[in-house]
């Protein structure tokens, strides 16, 4: 791709960006949400049409994407973060839909499913053609998107934050399967806000920012100092905020003893001081989403008590929590925590605006735009303006929205499940100065996260669960901060179960 442009009216999109990708490599193509990646892609799938000027080449012949369907014709597929298979449908007419088998007129189904089990099979997947996607795993319906590229001939893959919704065995599975595709020549673009994955799999990767092409990196160039660098315009150093830094006297605010569902977390007790970060680590599985769900009491538990400043709580509920002062950001935004069809200003206030209305039933539109001008002043929403529909948004964006609903509760307690889960580097850097921030206010924070280098960047204190228990527990000092490798060390059984834990 050469000297690539493109304008939407007044605004540009891309600036004389180019990028290349040679036979059997994988290259990442890093940037904050809104520097020009998915434009560039888009223009290369055929989605867009870029500004006169530009061109695009395979192997060194100029090609005309004048649409999708010219991408496809040159080999070109592209994964979305977003899934797009029709869940009704099998896993066979997934992967060829659009282009069927035809026989007489009709779509020859032994055929498809002879052809799917061959791309199947190359992928080393168990399940057969006639699976209805729906009854699949995320991981499995990532794996179906591949072998859809597969199916096509696709010789550019395009893969964008691949791995959001895996496990880390399907994870794994994945790389295994990229170097599969590198093995048979085939060009990866690499979409991905993870560190971890940027050093495991890229040959080259290159950087975007406000939508101007800044340089590319070899693989013995990648390290995350220069990459944060020519992402955001600054070094690592300002990334992590720890200014609360709380003292070890400060006072309990909440308190959980022998919290159990007895099928995923078994008899799990912690405190969280007042102006404390407290992350729960671990592997997939290990029971940290589990746990904080029964704490807010979005599952029932069979045993256990919650107490807050001294005073024993009974949640039942989601909606006893937050009346307690106890608000919960899910890990999964997009289902689970917004309304994407609903503006910023409605996202905002849904959860307080029964507060204000008016004694007729009527919610309060003058209080309701004040919430949302703080919010998108408070937390850097970038948006046209707060009647923007918040699934237009980056996810960034999106997450500064559902924690600006969560702030205006007044929480004494958040819990915070992957915060930074697919966002931008620009993005994370300001969740991570709001979570010092609120904790400087005195706010408990509670959170998840499966990114090591961000759980020893932030916590103040770290709880590894494993098997549904706490098994250990590292607190930060002078003399010994917290790090990766004693995470780990519990998290596998290395080290032994730490029974004050």
């Amino acid at each position: 791709m050469r000297h690539i442009s493109k304008t939407f009216g007044s605004m540009a999109a891309l600036k004389d960006v180019s990028l290349s990708v040679e036979r059997g490599e994988v290259h990442a193509l890093m940037g904050e949400n809104g520097a020009g990646k998915s434009t560039l892609m888009k223009i290369l799938s055929g989605a867009y049409r870029a500004d006169a000027g530009g061109s695009i080449l395979i192997d060194g012949r100029e090609v005309d994407i004048d649409g999708p369907q010219a991408g496809r014709h040159c080999g070109i597929a592209v994964i979305y973060q977003e899934l797009s298979l029709a869940p009704n449908l099998t896993v066979a007419q997934n992967i060829f839909l659009g282009r069927e088998h035809r026989r007489g007129g009709f779509t020859d189904r032994k055929a498809q499913e002879a052809a799917c089990r061959d791309v199947l099979a190359r992928l080393r997947l168990a399940f057969p053609p006639s699976t209805v996607v729906s009854r699949l795993s995320l991981g499995e319906r990532q794996l179906v998107e591949i072998a859809r590229a597969l199916a096509s001939d696709a010789r550019i893959l395009v893969m964008d934050e691949p791995t959001t919704s895996l496990s880390l065995l399907e994870t794994e599975r994945l790389y295994e399967i990229i170097a599969d595709l590198k093995a048979h020549g085939i060009g990866i673009i690499y979409i991905s806000h993870r560190m971890e994955e940027i050093y495991a799999l890229s040959d080259r990767v290159s950087v975007l920012r406000d939508g101007r092409y800044v340089g590319t990196l070899g693989r013995d160039e990648i390290v995350a100092e220069r990459l944060v660098a020519m992402m955001v315009g600054r070094d690592l150093s300002s990334f992590y905020k720890k200014d609360h830094r709380p003292a070890a006297d400060r006072r309990t605010l909440l308190s959980v003893r022998d919290i159990a569902d007895d099928v995923r977390v078994h008899g799990c007790s912690f405190d969280l001081k007042a102006g404390e970060v407290l992350c729960l680590a671990g592997l997939v599985g290990s029971g940290r989403t589990e746990l904080a769900r029964l704490v807010y009491g979005a599952d029932p538990r069979t045993r256990g008590s919650i107490a807050l400043d001294g005073r024993a709580l009974d949640i039942r509920r989601a909606r006893d929590a937050i009346a307690a002062g106890i608000v919960y950001l899910t890990e999964d935004r997009r289902r689970l925590g917004l309304f994407l069809e609903m503006s910023i200003n409605d996202n905002v206030s849904i959860n307080v605006a029964a507060g204000d209305a008016h004694g007729a039933g009527f919610t309060n539109a003058v209080k309701a735009r004040e919430r949302a001008d703080r919010a998108m002043k408070t937390l850097e929403i970038r948006a046209t303006g707060i009647s923007a529909k918040t699934g237009a948004l980056s996810g960034g964006n999106q997450q500064k929205v559902l924690l600006g609903r969560l702030l205006e509760t007044e929480p004494r307690v958040l819990i915070l499940d992957e915060p930074t889960r697919g966002v931008d580097v620009g993005a994370k850097s300001e969740i991570y100065r709001l979570i010092d921030d609120l904790a400087t206010r005195g706010i408990g924070v509670l959170m998840i996260s499966s990114e090591l280098p961000e759980v020893v960047g932030v916590a103040d204190r770290v709880l590894v669960m494993r098997d549904g228990r706490i098994v250990g527990e590292i607190a930060a000092a002078p003399d010994q901060p917290i790090t990766q490798e004693a995470i780990m060390a519990y998290a596998t059984g290395v080290a032994a179960v730490d029974a004050d834990a």
